[in-house]
């Protein structure tokens, strides 16, 4: 079952809030994030990104960036602009975005229900990012990214959770500047507490790591190498966990520089192996599973899997494999789409616009829509003990970073 557990955050004063709060750090590359604090000294970029306040040409990964994070840590607290609770506690944060609404839970979560497979992951990490978020951990102190975890809803947590939030004032409550409103709540009540704990460890089997693999995988290494050093809260991680019932996943695109040498005419013929292929007048986002969008030449098409052309179990029957196996491996030559250069991929809050702007340019050759995996395939595929292809999901809203801070150190 699963463990969780109240912690003291590390967190902004109200007032502070909107101005603290800030996209998560790898949303923005360094000259983004220089730009996006611009007059704002409370930024919490300032710490998770914090080669900003060094010089342009500084190699992000080098020791004097994560010095300036806990430097820059230690004068928020100092400076007043961030303080810790008294007392450990639950923290409820809600998101709205275009009117929808989602509710999770924020709390320390095992590392030992990692390392044994109890949070259950989906997607392999890469070394260079997790060594990047070790380094910042261990150098701050301060675990600052959330992980997102997903996990089966239950009827009595949600309860609990909702009557906190009809009964209590929140801590914060601000629309940022993308219009996505956040609003926290402080789960003070030692018998709620319990409660909430008692539930996870009594009902919930299994987490599931939605968004935050790499956060994760760093949490754990961190505690691994602290060794005899680690203090007891480095044996837990910072996490937000929403029940499935709440979640909204949305598509995950691909765009690919070229056809591979084959001419437009010769790629349609190929196409038709696989699926049935029809000239539409619009953009299309699939609504159905097995359905493909395709843009080049300021024309989009509808791909349609045909019967037989895709296997049925967890991994192949997901339109990311469909697309990977039928269509960029098959005939445009894309092996491997975590290094492959020649593809790149376009988060489905982006719209369809994006795509047709990155083929217009002549950036990019051909675009491809897809349906979103749904949170059933995600489970499933985390319970089979496999993992998906490369940039299979994208959620949004994102948590702001800044608000809830774990500190180890």
């Amino acid at each position: 079952m699963a463990s969780i557990q109240p912690f003291k955050a590390l967190r902004p004063t109200p007032e502070l809030a909107s101005q603290i709060a800030s996209r998560p750090y790898d949303v923005l590359n360094s000259k983004e994030a220089r730009e996006e604090v611009a007059g704002n000294p409370h930024s919490f970029l300032h710490i998770t990104k914090s080669e900003i306040d060094l010089p342009e040409d500084i190699d992000i990964h080098t020791q004097a960036v994560y010095d300036k994070a806990k430097e820059n840590l230690s004068a928020f607290i100092q400076r007043g602009f961030l303080f810790r609770e008294d007392k450990p506690c639950y923290y409820i944060y809600q998101l709205v975005m275009n009117g929808r609404s989602q509710t999770g839970l924020v709390a320390a979560s095992s590392v030992d229900d990692y390392e044994k497979d109890i949070i259950k992951k989906h997607e392999f990490t890469r070394p260079e990012k997790e060594q990047d978020r070790i380094n910042h951990i261990k150098t701050s102190g301060a675990q600052t990214g959330n992980v997102f975890l997903a996990y089966k809803n239950v009827t009595e947590l949600d309860k609990l959770i909702e009557d906190w939030k009809a009964d209590h004032h929140p801590v914060y409550n601000f629309t940022a500047d993308d219009n996505i409103s956040h609003t926290i709540w402080v789960v003070n009540s030692d018998v709620i507490i319990k409660s909430i704990t008692d539930i996870f460890a009594t009902v919930v089997p299994a987490t599931y790591i939605a968004d935050g693999h790499h956060r994760a995988a760093s949490a754990a290494k961190v505690r691994k190498a602290l060794g005899a050093q680690a203090t007891p809260e480095a044996n837990y991680f910072l996490t937000t966990l929403f029940p499935s019932n709440q979640l909204y996943i949305m598509d995950y695109n691909r765009v690919v520089k070229d056809l591979n040498d084959l001419t437009e005419a010769e790629l349609l013929q190929k196409l038709t192996a696989d699926f049935t292929v029809e000239k539409i007048a619009a953009p299309l986002a699939p609504e159905n599973l097995h359905e493909f969008g395709m843009y080049f030449k300021g024309q989009w098409y509808k791909l349609t899997s045909k019967e037989g052309t895709y296997t049925t179990d967890p991994i192949g029957v997901l339109d990311v494999s469909i697309l990977s196996n039928n269509v960029l491996d098959k005939w445009l030559g894309i092996k491997d789409q975590r290094t492959d250069k020649r593809i790149d991929f376009v988060g489905g809050i982006r719209g369809l616009g994006e795509l047709e702007k990155r083929v217009n340019s002549g950036e990019m050759a051909v675009a491809f829509s897809l349906h979103p995996v749904t949170i059933q395939q995600l489970f499933d595929i985390a319970d089979s003990g496999n993992v998906m292809p490369p940039k299979s999901t994208w959620f949004e809203p994102k948590l702001r970073d800044g608000l809830l801070t774990h500190l180890i150190g």
